[in-house]
């Protein structure tokens, strides 16, 4: 019975320490900017802070898109610069101000070189919308079919 109870505890530490995998730089601005895009959505919908919110710029993070880094600062910008003192004293809205300079200098500095920009669709960080995005070979064969 004891041996019993010892594999099945040997056995879940195993499958725990497992998951306990240290973040990659990609892993970590992934996770960060959806963390980011989720405390937007809640001061967006927060009675308290959804006026401090009207004057945010419209953003849809996206690790993937380089221009990522100008939108980031640019917003990081308007956060810091608030005109009302009482928002930016907002637990919330420091909150945000933490998260964005943690994903900027986690895509500028730290994962500076290891991070692979797919696309430069700047617009798409605006609106949410991106265009397909097609490889040569794609196309090639959209060209032939004309």
């Amino acid at each position: 019975m004891r041996l019993g109870l010892a594999t099945v505890v040997c056995f879940f530490s195993f499958v725990w320490l497992s998951e306990c995998a240290p973040p990659t730089c990609y892993s970590r601005a992934l996770g960060l900017s959806k963390e980011v895009m989720a405390l937007l959505d809640k001061i967006h919908t927060y009675h308290r802070t959804k006026t401090c919110a009207l004057i945010f710029p419209t953003i849809f993070l996206d690790v993937h898109n380089s221009c990522v880094t100008t939108k980031l600062r640019d917003f990081l910008y308007v956060v810091l610069n608030h005109p009302d003192q009482q928002c930016r004293e907002r637990p919330r809205i420091v909150l945000l101000k933490r998260k964005i300079q943690n994903l900027y200098s986690i895509i500028t500095r730290i994962c500076y070189r290891d991070l692979v920009f797919f696309t430069d669709d700047c617009e798409a960080i605006d609106t949410g919308h991106t265009r397909p995005h097609y490889a040569e070979d794609r196309l090639q064969l959209l060209q032939e079919d004309r």
